[in-house]
């Protein structure tokens, strides 16, 4: 019997697919909720201070990159959770790496946040 190939029929398809893993992580996922929440506040204060064009460009950049981390490190846990199910630590080596790529990306978020907004706040 031939194996079943996951291939999307047009793009429609692959964006419905696409928008239902977003959806899925933000659902399961504690950290996705928390990194949106924190999307939400840092739209909310950019509108306050009004921020530029360039500032809110590099704002949506940020959020963008620190949300795909999280995205890719979603995907990450959950391929090697399917990989094994008992402990290995190279499993573990690598959760914990993806893991640290958001952290890096939810750091520097924090950096690009105090340069838009501390000098408009002070």
């Amino acid at each position: 019997m031939k194996s079943k190939k996951w291939k999307n029929k047009n793009f429609w398809v692959a964006l419905l697919h696409s928008l239902n893993g977003i959806k899925n992580a933000f659902l399961i996922e504690k950290n996705m909720k928390i990194q949106c929440v924190f999307a939400v506040f840092a739209i909310v204060i950019g509108f306050l201070v009004d921020l530029t064009e360039i500032e809110w460009i590099l704002l949506c950049l940020t959020i963008g990159i620190v949300l795909f981390a999280e995205l890719v490190n979603t995907s990450i846990e959950k391929v090697l959770d399917v990989y094994s199910e008992k402990y290995d630590e190279q499993i573990k080596l690598a959760k914990d790496v993806a893991s640290g790529a958001v952290l890096i990306t939810a750091i520097m978020s924090c950096v690009v946040g105090a340069i838009l907004f501390l000098p408009k706040i002070i």
